[in-house]
């Protein structure tokens, strides 16, 4: 690793704007920002893949690679990630820092406490849900329904017993019994205010319009109300300035904010994307779990909020995983199969028509080598692509860091040079209906049949356009596992619906979060946690992260 300040400077940033934590992180004040406003951006890259499967995809992955690709071949290039959760970490799914010779550094710290961002948020949240209940414990002047709080508590770790609690019991001085619950830090609505804040002013501002109750006349409360932005926005002071490390290559690396593209809008911040932009004459960027949830929300709504868009796209796909996705069990991905390789084949080219027919952005396929894939494999995928007018790169990065990135760099300079992505379309226009907007998605995006609302979720639709916020975009909360809202069914679906059972208001984010199904924001550990894998020896080495 070389020292932060060398990475900073390789991004020609202002000493007066580095701050270090140690010799090989450092936050960025957003400030530097202002600076830059004249000078023009650089090209977009995002990264996306086909939906997950428990084979892996590689997506943080080939984003590192790209970017070390980039370099390779003479590009000035940085690369802007989300930050891991603990959660995860220690759960089933491992870190997000990518892996192999494509990764950033220190994983370690990455992977864990990081520079604090995620205690910052999770205090902030839980700031605020202590304003509310000592509000209602002290006189409940704002009139309060206790039975109508919608702002729960957070913790950045896997917990399913805190899901559903009751807390306020004994006594009268301790607080007023009622129902509660927890979400997982990367769910609450603070993960998403800062990562789509401008500076803290924005921030602070975002916060105050938080809704966090409803009165017995269902009038909404805000954290402005109850005033508790401005200690919560302090507390998030240094949480909102981007954290710069590096790949194992030395690319500069923006790893900022975390929100999980199944629950929440997935991209990291819009002042770290910014920073990239800005600095390097490529942006190397990667939005949550596949493109049917990560990349939809980077266009809907990241990129509508910046005012900016992808030039180019990287769907990333491996072949073991669209065996899965043609019925193969995990255990015999190993052997050649074209048969499933061909029945799994239409989930790649539906997320790929999505990309270049939905949002008319252009588009690679890279194929994250392992040893187990076939020529004749491999030829199968680049045959049934061409078809779609999109090449296929094979990317290499796990194994041979950049130089297993060339290809895939040079066919992404092609394709944002090529001037393609100037014909941009989001998938719906925010004038919609709430029910319209939802259809849009589920019927452009999913293939599905359209959206049913069911239970509560009918009534809370009109609630929400009586109350004006019927014109914002849509974060979905759908399971990662399918194009439906059922985690089993692989492939690409036809003849669906869509069930969304709840819509909230996130109104500091400016969305409208649907769950739909059975997607939770509290996600329970496995039978066997990671966590258990993971020690310390005497000397302070950590292993069994991945």
């Amino acid at each position: 690793m070389q020292h932060i300040t060398d990475i900073a400077k390789s991004l020609d940033i202002d000493p007066k704007y580095v701050e270090q934590y140690g010799n090989f992180k450092a936050k960025i004040d957003y400030k530097l920002l202002d600076d830059l406003k004249d000078k023009p951006n650089g090209k977009l890259i995002l990264v996306t893949a086909i939906t997950p499967t428990p084979a892996g995809e590689g997506k943080t992955t080939t984003t590192v690679g790209v970017g070390d690709g980039l370099r390779k071949i003479g590009k000035k290039a940085a690369v802007a990630l989300r930050e891991p959760s603990l959660g995860p970490v220690f759960g089933v799914k491992g870190g997000a820092a990518g892996g192999g010779y494509s990764q950033v550094v220190p994983m370690e710290d990455i992977n864990l406490h990081f520079t604090g961002d995620f205690h910052a948020i999770g205090a902030a949240n839980n700031l605020i849900a202590a304003m509310v209940d000592n509000h209602i414990w002290q006189g409940n002047a704002l009139a309060i329904d206790s039975r109508r709080i919608v702002w729960r508590r957070a913790i950045d770790m896997n917990d399913r017993q805190l899901r559903n609690i009751v807390d306020g019991l004994g006594g009268v001085t301790n607080g007023s019994p009622r129902e509660d619950g927890f979400d997982i830090t990367v769910a609450s609505e603070i993960m998403a205010v800062l990562c789509l804040s401008r500076d803290i002013t924005d921030l602070k501002e975002r916060i105050s319009k938080i809704i966090v109750a409803y009165t017995r006349d269902k009038t909404p409360v805000t954290v402005g109300q109850i005033n508790a932005h401005g200690a919560a926005a302090a507390l998030l002071k240094d949480a909102l300035k981007p954290n710069l490390v590096q790949t194992l290559e030395n690319t500069p690396a923006f790893i900022h904010g975390g929100p999980f593209a199944n629950i929440a809008h997935g991209c990291n911040s819009v002042t770290a994307t910014r920073m990239a932009l800005k600095l390097g004459e490529y942006a190397v960027t990667e939005a949550g779990f596949g493109a049917d949830l990560g990349a939809e929300k980077f266009c809907d709504i990241k990129a509508r909020m910046m005012g900016i868009h992808p030039d180019a796209v990287v769907i990333v796909a491996t072949v073991r995983a669209l065996k899965m996705h043609g019925g193969k069990a995990k255990s015999e991905l190993g052997s050649e199969d074209l048969d499933a390789l061909r029945k799994g084949l239409p989930n790649l080219l539906q997320h790929v028509e999505n990309i270049t027919k939905v949002f008319k952005l252009p588009a690679v396929v890279a194929i994250n080598a392992f040893p187990t894939d076939t020529k004749a494999e491999l030829d199968l995928v680049e045959a049934e692509c061409k078809k779609l007018g999109v090449n296929v790169a094979l990317s290499e990065v796990w194994a041979k860091g950049g130089d297993g990135g060339v290809a895939l760099a040079k066919e992404v300079v092609r394709l944002a040079e090529s001037g393609d992505a100037d014909g941009f379309e989001y998938s719906y226009d925010l004038g919609l209906s709430i029910k319209e907007k939802l259809d849009a998605i589920a019927t452009k995006i999913y293939h599905a049949d359209g959206v049913e609302l069911v239970g509560s979720a009918v009534k809370q639709c009109q609630e929400l356009t009586d109350l004006g916020f019927d014109k914002v975009p849509i974060c979905m909360a759908k399971t990662q596992y399918s194009f439906t809202d059922d985690q089993t069914k692989l492939g690409a679906p036809r003849g669906f619906k869509i069930s969304v059972r709840n819509l909230k208001i996130s109104a500091g984010a400016g969305f409208i979060v649907a769950l739909t199904g059975e997607i939770m924001t509290m996600p329970g550990l496995p039978k066997v946690p990671s966590a258990e894998k993971i020690d310390i020896d005497a000397n302070g080495k950590i292993s069994g992260l991945f």
